[in-house]
């Protein structure tokens, strides 16, 4: 039997969970219950990371030890999984005794291979991240990720060779293109990688002035650096070394991290293992962030996104459907009611809620909630039946390649293609006319599409899922996604059905939504002096222009021919579009946090043609793609039917 094993990172104890933590916790949640729907073994590890300076502090600044403070803040993370439908195999923490043990152990083992020596060192030292950043890294003197400015420190410590293991890092991943995805990590650690010698990694703290940690196995006055110690997590849990199935769960090893932990994942963890005489993990799979509103969180700004509230408005379901549909896998995506709760309006509500519902009481009006048999078929059918075999086999694909929004709208093309399908052979009418065999087709194979459908959502939403699944007169536990890939037939005659299906009630957008944000905290005395700010509003007209300006624009329709990720660019993409010119135009589009990079290829666009060039993240624009901002997100200006490329907007 093929194995799965996947995990997230161990989330650090300095805060209670928030929506990042819910988001890729239930990506993974949903990969294994995928894996487990192709039949194989699955192995699902989460957990908590327990040691370091910032514990210390925390567990200071709260009065409890830092045992005490870590108990407490990873008993959040632990209840709170359950809550979100979220079941791993493995709740890990860095206190455990199994992990510590497991630490030392690999500590040792590369002390005696000559891999960790003793030395003095000198750098800015910022205790948000944990480590000393190199000159290279700081920004303006600060710290990139926290903006302050680290502090210089001077001491001794062990250090871990992690330069000498560089070039064969960089060899195994230019070997393997898909260890690292989506391509635009990829190439950001091959490129530091590629850009100087790496520094060998500081993997202690003196005691001195930090206790809390593993200590060293081989000097008991230094503690290990909690990098050094949390990545080890993934080894523990699966039983290293001694556990006689190890190999076979490591062999099959995916992690799965947000961005900002890119480089420990990619060049620490890789060169430990190596260093370790042990294989690298199959597959690194990075993410996005979520923004609130296209601003990062924060509680000062009081935009935290809290998971039980997420859930509390749509329903787990609604929460898992919306993490997987509306991130592109890899990019940030930007969360508000308005998004969250039109997303769930359109595709759950009234996509698959109204087919389910309708398509079940149909069945009860005219055959008695009893599946007929599929007799008198029509050229409808086959399209159907291949629609629902593209769609699922397509879904699978994309899924198993962590590309799930795109796997999700691949398989909503069979959701819709069955409202279409109700709707053109109108069931309704067939019964008026006394069609009955023909009717009888007609709702097997509509309900045997909507099994379809569940059946593919049982990994993202297994809650409604199951319900729909049961609601059909089908056994959740039976079904194969492998098999559901190789083939289509209506639901079985006979099989008994529910009347009716309500799964998800339309929302609406609360109140609170239509208020202006509150004032910044530090602005909280002039609330007083000051009338409430009005709702926001669409902008007015701009001020009018003479026909002759606008003339000078040059609008022309074009093909998009390539997309892809700018370096170091979250949302932008380096884009050309044929406008009939010897060759294709170079654009670059802040398309990215909206659009797959796949998606835009071969689609048409409007360009401002004759835009003077404009250099941004070092890529040079030779022209703007027009778009509208709306609630939902952003829609592309196309034209309604396919044109020349070049054609002109006039």
């Amino acid at each position: 039997m093929n194995r799965f094993f996947i995990t997230t990172p161990i989330y650090y104890v300095n805060a209670k969970p928030h929506l990042g933590h819910a988001y890729t916790t239930t990506v993974a949640d949903s990969l294994a219950r995928f894996h487990a729907l192709l039949g194989e073994d699955v192995y699902f590890l989460t957990g908590t990371d327990e040691h370091g300076d910032k514990i210390a502090e925390a567990a200071k600044a709260a009065g409890q030890t830092p045992k005490e403070y870590a108990d407490a803040i990873s008993g959040l993370f632990s209840s709170l999984w359950p809550r979100l439908g979220i079941t791993p195999s493995r709740f890990i923490r860095t206190t455990d005794a199994d992990h510590k043990e497991a630490v030392r152990r690999a500590l040792q083992q590369v002390y005696d291979k000559g891999d960790i020596y003793f030395g003095e060192y000198g750098g800015h030292y910022c205790k948000g991240c944990e480590r000393f950043l190199t000159d290279k890294e700081l920004v303006d003197g600060l710290c990139p990720d926290h903006k302050v400015k680290p502090e210089y420190i001077a001491e001794k410590n062990y250090f871990f060779r992690m330069s000498k293991y560089q070039g064969a890092l960089l060899d195994h991943i230019r070997a393997n293109p898909d260890f690292i995805r989506p391509r635009q990590y990829r190439n950001e650690v091959v490129s530091l990688l590629e850009s100087g010698a790496l520094e060998d990694l500081c993997i202690s703290r003196p005691k001195s002035r930090l206790t809390w940690g593993i200590e060293l196995p081989f000097d008991a006055n230094f503690v290990t650096y909690v990098w050094f110690d949390a990545l080890i997590n993934y080894l523990t849990a699966i039983g290293w070394p001694d556990a006689p199935d190890f190999s076979q769960w490591w062999g099959a090893a995916e992690h799965l991290v947000a961005k900002d932990i890119l480089k420990p994942h990619a060049i620490f963890w890789p060169t430990m293992l190596l260093a370790m005489d042990l294989p690298l993990y199959k597959r690194l799979n990075v993410h996005g962030y979520w923004l609130v509103r296209d601003t990062k969180m924060s509680k000062s700004l009081g935009n935290v996104v809290e998971p039980l509230d997420m859930a509390a408005k749509a329903g787990l379901s609604g929460m898992r459907y919306f993490f997987l549909r509306e991130m592109v896998f890899g990019s940030d995506a930007s969360y508000s009611d308005e998004a969250f709760i039109g997303r769930f309006n359109a595709d759950l509500a009234n996509d698959l809620g109204n087919l389910a519902n309708r398509t079940l009481a149909m069945t009860a009006k005219y055959f008695g909630s009893v599946v007929p048999a599929a007799t008198e078929s029509d050229p409808a059918d086959g399209e159907l039946s291949r629609l629902a075999l593209d769609a699922t086999q397509n879904f699978v694909a994309l899924f198993g390649a962590a590309q799930f929004s795109r796997a999700l709208k691949a398989l909503w093309e069979l959701v819709r293609g069955l409202n279409k399908y109700v709707d053109a052979m109108a069931p309704w009418t067939l019964f008026k006319e006394g069609r009955t065999e023909r009717l009888g087709t007609v709702m097997a194979t509509a309900l045997g599409g909507l099994r379809r459908a569940a059946a593919c959502l049982l990994p993202v939403m297994p809650e409604a899922a199951e319900k729909l699944l049961a609601q059909l007169g089908q056994d959740p536990a039976a079904i194969r996604l492998d098999a559901e890939a190789a083939g289509f037939a209506p639901l079985a005659a006979g099989t008994a059905v529910a009347a009716t299906s309500n799964l998800f009630p339309r929302l609406d957008l609360p109140a609170a939504e239509e208020k202006a944000p509150a004032a910044p905290k530090q602005k909280a005395k002039d609330k007083a002096s000051k009338a409430p700010k009005a709702p926001a509003e669409k902008p007015g007209p701009a001020p009018e222009v003479a026909f002759e300006d606008f003339a000078k624009l040059d609008l022309r329709v074009g093909t998009v021919v390539s997309a892809a990720p700018v370096p170091g660019a979250d949302r932008l993409y380096a884009v050309t579009v044929d406008i009939g010119e010897p060759e294709p135009r170079p654009v670059v589009a802040g398309l990215a946090e909206h659009f797959a990079a796949d998606d835009l290829v071969g689609r048409q666009v409007v360009l401002v043609a004759n835009l003077a060039p404009r250099k941004l993240r070092g890529a040079t624009s030779h022209g703007m793609i027009l778009a509208v901002k709306h609630a939902g997100g952003l829609a592309l200006l196309t034209p309604t039917a396919p044109v020349a490329p070049g054609d002109r907007v006039s």
